[in-house]
């Protein structure tokens, strides 16, 4: 990803894009998935800092890239692609519909800044830090990545001075925090401008825009999925983002495809060895490097990445020899052995109970000699991101002919065509 001054470029400018002017005063650079990207003076403020620039050493799929070579792309880019994809979105809504909406330069702002910065307080190897080694470690801990995003920005902006009123920093981390649990924004104006980074309400965002996009393409997996039609025709009704009816289909692959991915790539039997094998190495090594006292502190926390593991492997002291040996494996392919998977049926899912690794041991024949340290057990569910409910059912649409008046579309009748033949 490269960058160069555009001073001299005369770039065109569409509907759903910057207005020129705002452009002439912006950084260009490439991004292999969206192409040119402008970045506004705001927005090169929170970049140009070490805490931003972190992120170039979190990898954006954590230790897929053992598995899938060209996976290691990083949460840097992935950031500059959903700021990219907030400024796209906000500034269409605003193009089609900003007087209707009252949609000003100030929400513009704001929802490119919760896209740049939503994952700034992101802990290494993708989720394993705070789903796998923290629980481990600090039993009971309530801590989420997108918490520590807001401690972060509010770091970011007091150690580099960053000039930003305190409106607009409030607003951005609402956005960030928008699809947690308890956080609703129901009863807030502009509602539908906290759909754009991190939808709560139906999980359409542009987050998952980006990285259903960057991970498929770095995977070399095929993607069905294209975002740019919802960015196209999506409109607000009643305060909600909806979409034209004849997209249900569309949608319906953001979710497959999303399901797809965690199928064959997140939850990988070698990756996910590769990362008990790292969660363990971490483990063994937090006595002595207290990595999880990185959390407490957001001085300490930006100094946090995927470079630990290298830090492990190149100290000699003794306290990391255990941890040092575990990497030395995974770097010579002699990674835990992955044993067997069942499928539980879609009928049986409501009386089954999670799998630990002390039901493996009781059932062993008398033969084997494991013991529950032996065995490591991981219950993974894989849906629509609703449940087992249909996520669609949670997305507002509109009929082209009825603009203006939103409804729920809970399937599509395929049209069937006689076909009349003749002998002449």
């Amino acid at each position: 990803m490269g960058d160069c001054s555009n001073s001299k470029l005369l770039p065109m400018c569409d509907s759903g894009e910057a207005p020129f002017d705002a452009r002439r005063y912006s950084k260009l650079v490439h991004d292999n998935v969206h192409g040119n990207i402008y970045l506004d003076k705001q927005a090169l403020n929170f970049i140009d800092t070490e805490q931003f620039q972190r992120l170039r050493e979190l990898k954006q799929l954590g230790l897929a890239y053992m598995v899938y070579p060209g996976a290691v792309h990083s949460r840097f880019e992935h950031s500059l692609g959903v700021y990219w994809l907030a400024s796209d979105a906000v500034h269409r809504l605003k193009t089609y519909q900003g007087q209707e909406l009252g949609i000003e330069s100030f929400d513009v702002q704001t929802v490119k800044l919760a896209g740049l910065l939503h994952d700034v307080g992101h802990g290494p190897f993708s989720h394993l830090f705070e789903r796998e080694f923290l629980p481990r470690v600090r039993g009971g801990i309530k801590w989420s990545h997108e918490d520590m995003s807001l401690k972060m920005i509010d770091y970011i902006v007091d150690e580099n001075s960053i000039d930003i009123d305190s409106g607009t920093l409030k607003k951005v981390k609402e956005m960030i925090v928008a699809s947690e649990a308890g956080k609703s924004v129901s009863s807030k104006e502009k509602q539908f401008l906290y759909d754009i980074v991190a939808n709560g309400r139906n999980g359409i965002d542009v987050d998952k825009f980006d990285y259903i996009e960057r991970d498929t393409r770095a995977c070399g997996l095929r993607c069905n999925f294209q975002f740019q039609r919802l960015m196209e025709t999506m409109r607000v009704i009643d305060n909600e983002i909806c979409y034209r009816a004849k997209e249900y289909l569309t949608i319906h692959k953001l979710f497959s495809t999303r399901a797809d991915l965690h199928r064959t790539v997140y939850t990988h039997p070698k990756m996910k060895a590769i990362e008990f094998m790292v969660v363990d190495a971490l483990i063994k090594a937090n006595d002595h490097l207290e990595i999880d006292s990185y959390i407490d502190e957001p001085a300490k926390y930006w100094m946090l990445d995927d470079t630990i593991v290298k830090t492990i492997e190149a100290s000699t002291h003794q306290d990391l020899e255990e941890s040092r040996n575990l990497i030395r494996r995974i770097r010579r392919r002699d990674i835990y052995q992955y044993c067997n998977e069942f499928t539980v049926p879609k009928e049986n899912l409501e009386h089954f109970k999670n799998v630990t690794a002390q039901d493996i041991i009781c059932s062993q024949n008398s033969d084997a000699h494991l013991n529950e340290e032996d065995v490591i057990v991981t219950n993974i569910k894989i849906d629509l991101a609703s449940g087992r409910n249909n996520p669609l059912e949670r997305v507002s649409f509109f009929q082209t002919k009825t603009y203006g008046k939103k409804t729920q579309v809970h399937g599509i009748s395929e049209k069937k065509r006689r076909l009349k033949y003749n002998d002449n």
